[in-house]
């Protein structure tokens, strides 16, 4: 749904950044902000497998409508939610959740004296987007789960490289210092959100999914609100908006498609309608997840041009990175040299198969400072690029076998079985550090 062309909140003041206020219908399009400029770093071999099939893919980038309203995009947060934040900044924030919770629940009728703020958020939420089809959602959903282990793999490494690499998110979660502070939390949190997101009914307003989406949306307004009072606008000049509206909807392409794309490089191919499918289940998280309805592609194409254009320009490595990757060093790695040195030749598999799947310039733009830095790739990424790509060629051979689509819906009745069972293995080590449940309110004390 588009916010209509009018209101105060559109329109920049003379006390903020020229450039920090919500995008109307007809305005003029904002540059990207001047750290989202393209590098080779991302420009890797995986990538352009996965792309190349689809898209022009080359150095540049070639703009679209959509990649110029993506880069106008990352200068905004998103509008409703971040007003519902700084309602609940008025009124207590403790307050504030209190009556979201109940409106997840009973509905906004339920809440007594609602700010306006969350009477309007409900009230969007409550018209859904016309272009929203639950038949091809529900369709997306199983096609999405679906896809081989493989495919799944490269999707959450790629986004791990995002996190920890790419300018805009690695800047964010290092300052907020989640990753560093309190990585069990953060890591059952996110584990428990993914899973979430691929289970039935979960576009339903009533769903238990669906008000964990609406939590991390709050969750991101108040990291957002935060780090704007921490950076000011000398980082907003360069940088843009943390946890932009762009990037969150690029985010949504690239855990939506990545997976199917994988899967067709290596010869498992996925028709056109089908990996649109794909789009619109991912395209209804990010829509509830608060991206507005003007960025949202309708089709897998556009979805893909901009995710080429993102992911060219997501920047970095910077300081965070290094941080981040040596703090996570420091827990496990031993302070034994013998025992040290045993942990650093057992990593080298997985870093090989991280190589393998995102590309050797984005590993070693990620390891650069750490330990692991003279880790060698070979022979291990070499073994993992075969065994990725036998994954995915087994999945072929069942797609042949009778009942395929019958083994499809079963394999997504109760969720993505492989996101089930990683969310088991870190609900039990979150136990072990005393953290049992996924509240999402770890920013409440941040925004005060």
């Amino acid at each position: 749904m588009s916010l209509p062309n009018t209101g105060a909140a559109a329109r920049p003041t003379p006390h903020r950044h020229p450039y920090d206020y919500y995008y109307r219908e007809g305005m003029e399009l904002r540059p990207g902000p001047e750290s989202a400029t393209v590098s080779d770093l991302w420009l890797t071999k995986p990538h352009i497998a996965k792309f190349s099939p689809w898209i022009p893919v080359g150095a540049t980038p070639a703009p679209t409508p959509l990649t110029r309203l993506f880069d106008d995009h990352r200068w905004q947060g998103d509008e409703p939610m971040d007003a519902l934040v700084a309602a609940f900044r008025e009124i207590g924030m403790a307050r504030g959740r209190a009556m979201l919770d109940q409106a997840l629940d009973k509905g906004i009728d339920a809440v007594t004296d609602p700010p306006p703020a969350l009477v309007d958020l409900f009230r969007q939420l409550e018209d859904p987007p016309d272009w929203f089809d639950a038949r091809r959602w529900e369709r997306g959903r199983r096609l999405w789960i679906n896809a081989s282990l493989a495919g799944k793999t490269t999707m959450l490494l790629s986004d791990a490289m995002g996190t920890f690499v790419g300018a805009e998110v690695s800047s964010a979660t290092g300052q907020t210092r989640r990753f560093l502070a309190d990585f069990r939390r953060r890591e059952l949190e996110t584990v428990a959100w993914f899973y979430g997101v691929t289970r039935p009914g979960g576009a339903d307003r009533r769903s238990p999914v669906y008000k964990s989406i609406l939590r991390v949306r709050l969750m991101h307004a108040q990291a957002r609100l935060a780090l704007r009072r921490i950076w000011g606008d000398e980082h907003f000049a360069r940088h843009g908006n943390p946890i932009s509206n762009a990037m969150t909807m690029g985010a949504a392409v690239t855990f939506g498609l990545l997976p199917p794309l994988f899967d067709h490089a290596h010869g498992r191919r996925i028709a056109p309608a089908d990996l649109d499918d794909v789009l619109l289940y991912w395209s209804y998280i990010a829509h509830l997840m608060g991206v507005a309805d003007e960025l949202i592609p309708r089709n897998a194409v556009e979805a893909m041009e901009m995710a080429h254009h993102m992911i060219l320009t997501a920047g970095g490595p910077t300081r965070w990175t290094e941080i981040t990757v040596n703090a996570a060093c420091a827990r496990v790695l031993s302070r034994n040299p013998v025992r040290r040195r045993l942990q650093l030749h057992a990593a080298a598999p997985a870093i090989g198969l991280l190589s393998a799947l995102t590309g050797e310039s984005l590993v070693r733009a990620l390891l650069r400072a750490s330990p692991l830095a003279a880790v060698p790739l070979q022979p291990w990424q070499a073994i993992a690029e075969r065994l990725v790509h036998l994954n995915v060629l087994l999945r072929m051979a069942g797609d042949r076998l009778p009942y395929a689509d019958h083994r499809m819906k079963r394999r997504a009745r109760h969720g993505d079985g492989w996101q089930k069972a990683g969310l088991a293995v870190v609900r039990r080590l979150a136990a072990r550090s005393g953290v049992s449940g996924t509240p999402y309110d770890h920013h409440d004390i941040s925004v005060a």
